[in-house]
């Protein structure tokens, strides 16, 4: 399991927060009780296995949403 900070742009309202919290909960390797974006620091936390999907996976399916990724970070958990 790795855990994963990713510096987001372009969050301008709590629903945005939603939104990318839904879509990165949907996809497969990610523990869902652990996505958490926050609005005030726009950053997103979430722990995933990398045997099932890669950080850029998940940047992906954020970007997919018309978000922009700045930086992630990911650690061994």
């Amino acid at each position: 399991m790795q855990k994963a900070t990713i510096q987001l742009e372009d969050l301008v309202c709590p629903s945005c927060v939603q939104k990318i919290e839904n879509a990165v909960r949907l996809l497969d390797g990610v523990e869902k009780e652990s996505v958490n974006v926050l609005f005030n620091s726009s950053k997103a936390k979430l722990d995933f296995d990398d045997d099932k999907l890669s950080i850029v996976d998940i940047e992906k399916a954020i970007t997919a949403l018309g978000y922009e990724v700045k930086k992630s970070q990911v650690k061994v958990k």
